[in-house]
């Protein structure tokens, strides 16, 4: 018998629900805009004005993403989220050699101020709410937006909108980060500081939680991880001596909302909860300190490859989720974006998803309508029992901080998304399309999906560079980067506004990071993935069928095992600046699991240090892991680098692949191309085929 889902962390609602349920819940008296603000951070919510319907978008360069951007405006979005790219995220410029194959690929190539000016070209800043989804590389990227709107006549008081500015989280799950957590800690507290003073509509924090759930994190571990960061940032910039009431107010929180309706929605009420607390605790005392408000976004994850249409539903359903839990503003995915970067068509309609919504359903009636319920007020409730509970654990660890550099929260994390995907591979948890009522009509190709030219746009973006370093007053430039050098060693200074005078200067991003890097070396962690688990779970659980299959599989491994006298040997490694590790993660334990010799490689590395690490290692098999769209420029030089290296080492690739890129890789030397949802003993088959074809006659290698 299988069940359409996966409980989130224990939290897993009751058939029935009654009265007694609700005895010792102190908030049920509680009204919307009032302590202790489950029922939403103001009296008349969505009765008077809407949630905001955010765009996010970014892809290509500037211009490009200013139509796209222009575009989504005209048809009904009231607010803009930012996607930069990933070499922008991690501090390089368009034409550093280590960021050539990602540059436009994931989101819009920022180099300069120049490049913001023409990403908001003919947008009223003083009118529109802009959101930048920024850590890394939170300075220089502010610094552009900022020194961009003056120089188009725009205050900095005027600019409204959100930096997420969380760094926290990038060592945990998402991992465009440049530098160490303590540096970094004093990048975003002086963020903040800046923000205060000269841009006071600005909300200077957005705390994400979204990217725990997308990386395999529960509601509970969500908001736990998520609090747990909010919290370090208080007692950092509390530290500094900031008003508590001022601090919170400026803080603003990122929720993913994934497949388990009821819980997800009492996870958003529970959230304010909490957050209402935790301020009170830390002093806090006005009411704008302790409402918390929220940005969501619809789960990525959750989107299958498979029956692409269907994940207009699994959307509509997750935005009503958020909507009932009462979020400020909302993103929707689109329903392609396991395929590609969504197509115009699919952002047009995720849009209108939420216009209808506004408009046509009746949701903006009524002021959070889920108050009084048995099973919501318990289910709200017991989750935020349950994240103090988690929170507690992780000062168990030692703090946050500490329990990021043992390791803790990459093997909690880690681990739950194993289970999880333990449970869709044995079929326990449904995924329409991928592992029940499957349609041979649709097997997740689609034509519409946006491709970028990468090429084209790195040679745009080179070709800018030039210029803007050729008519600036290169002197000026070097004596502000210095300046900016001497801050970072130092301690003193405010590093946002050192950096907004390099940017005026026409410093690119690439020359304000090295000039911090002076001081603070980039930081690298190892990778780890948990052993045992995915195998153990798929021992255990799972219909007969889909049992068979794995043991049948995990036992090619081990008669191919026994013919060459040793475990097969695979690494899985991600190349260019594709940080996004959960599926190599999730893959390198099933492969454990069935018996290969696994393993996992550092992040950001190049086609060719991959093949050396290989060789070295005495590999048989290489799996990539490609989540940015950077696979046509850096699989086929992974696959030279080993020819050259004369290695008969087989090459795979798993992750975002279109379908017409499938046939192009495999005719430059890749062996097998696996897209989302394929189930790991298949994976596991084709890697033991890839080893035996190899083998000589004996068997032994």
């Amino acid at each position: 018998m299988t069940r359409s889902r996966n409980p989130a962390h224990g939290v897993k609602p009751k058939s029935l629900y009654t009265a007694a349920d609700l005895e010792g819940i102190e908030h049920l008296a509680s009204k919307p805009g009032e302590v202790p603000f489950v029922r939403g951070p103001y009296p008349t919510m969505y009765t008077q004005k809407p949630w905001t319907i955010r765009q996010y978008a970014g892809y290509a360069d500037a211009p490009d993403s200013n139509l796209a951007l222009r575009a989504a405006l005209a048809e009904g979005a009231q607010g803009l989220s930012i996607a930069f790219d990933l070499p922008t995220h991690r501090g390089y410029d368009s034409d550093d050699p280590r960021a050539y194959a990602d540059v436009g690929m994931a989101g819009v190539a920022i180099d300069s101020v120049e490049d913001m000016k023409r990403l908001f070209a003919q947008i009223p800043l003083d009118e529109v709410s802009v959101s930048m989804t920024m850590s890394g590389a939170v300075l220089p990227v502010l610094a552009a937006f900022i020194v961009a709107a003056e120089e188009s006549g725009v205050a900095p008081a005027q600019l409204a909108g959100t930096i997420q500015n969380d760094i926290l989280k990038e060592y945990m799950v998402r991992n465009t980060w440049i530098f160490a957590p303590v540096p970094s800690m004093r990048i975003a507290a002086d963020v903040v500081d800046y923000l205060t003073t000269h841009v006071p509509k600005f909300n200077a924090m957005s705390i994400s939680g979204y990217h725990f759930q997308e990386a395999g994190a529960d509601a509970v571990l969500e908001l736990a991880l998520t609090f747990a960061n909010a919290r370090a940032y208080i007692d950092e910039l509390r530290g500094r001596g900031m008003d508590i009431d001022a601090l919170c107010s400026r803080l603003s929180f990122f929720f993913g909302v994934g497949t388990d309706f009821y819980v997800e929605i009492a996870k958003l009420r529970a959230a304010r909860l909490i957050w209402s607390d935790l301020t009170a605790k830390s002093g806090a005392r006005t009411a704008k300190a302790g409402a918390l408000r929220m940005h969501c976004q619809t789960s990525g994850w959750s989107l299958a490859a498979q029956q692409p249409q269907n994940n207009v539903v699994r959307t509509t359903i997750e935005a009503m989720a958020a909507v009932f839990g009462g979020t400020q503003s909302l993103r929707t995915n689109a329903y392609d974006e396991a395929l590609a970067l969504p197509s115009a068509d699919a952002s047009r309609l995720a849009r209108d998803t939420q216009l209808i919504m506004q408009h046509e359903m009746g949701l903006r009636d009524v002021i959070d309508p889920w108050a009084g319920s048995y099973m919501m007020e318990t289910l709200t409730a017991d989750i935020a029992r349950r994240v103090s509970e988690a929170m507690d654990a992780i000062d168990a660890q030692g703090g946050v901080l500490e329990a990021i550099r043992s390791g803790w929260v990459h093997r909690q994390i880690h681990e739950s998304a194993t289970r999880t995907q333990a449970h869709i591979d044995d079929g326990q948890q449904v995924v329409v399309g991928v592992n029940r009522f499957q349609s041979s009509e649709n097997d997740g190709a689609f034509s519409g999906c946006l491709e970028i030219d990468g090429a084209l746009v790195r040679a745009q973006q080179v070709a800018r560079l030039s210029h803007l370093r050729k008519d600036r007053d290169s002197d000026m430039v070097a004596r502000r980067l210095s300046m900016l050098t001497d801050a970072a060693q130092s301690g003193e200074g405010n590093l946002l506004a050192l950096t907004i005078e390099c940017v005026r200067a026409r410093a690119t991003l690439g020359e304000c990071t090295r000039a911090l890097e002076r001081v603070w070396p980039r930081y690298t962690m190892p990778q780890r993935f948990s052993a045992g688990i995915y195998g153990e779970e798929r021992a255990h659980r799972g219909s007969d069928l889909a049992g068979q299959a794995w043991r049948s599989a995990c036992g090619r491994v081990g008669r191919l095992s026994e013919r060459i006298g040793r475990r097969p040997r695979v690494l899985i490694a991600k190349m260019g600046q594709d940080g996004h590790d959960r599926g190599a993660k999730l893959v390198a334990a099933a492969l454990d699991g069935a018996g290969f010799e696994v393993v996992l490689g550092y992040l950001f590395q190049s086609p060719g240090e991959v093949a050396a690490q290989a060789v070295n290692m005495s590999m048989d098999v290489v799996g990539i892991s490609s989540l940015s769209g950077a696979h046509l420029e850096l699989i086929p030089q992974l696959v030279d680098a080993l020819r050259l290296c004369g290695s008969p080492i087989s090459v795979a690739v798993g992750g975002t692949v279109p379908a017409a890129h499938v046939m192009q890789l495999k005719r430059q030397g890749v062996h097998q191309v696996f897209g989302p949802g394929t189930l790991m003993e298949t994976i596991v088959e084709c890697f033991v085929d890839m080893v035996d074809v190899l083998l000589p006659p004996g068997g032994a290698v």
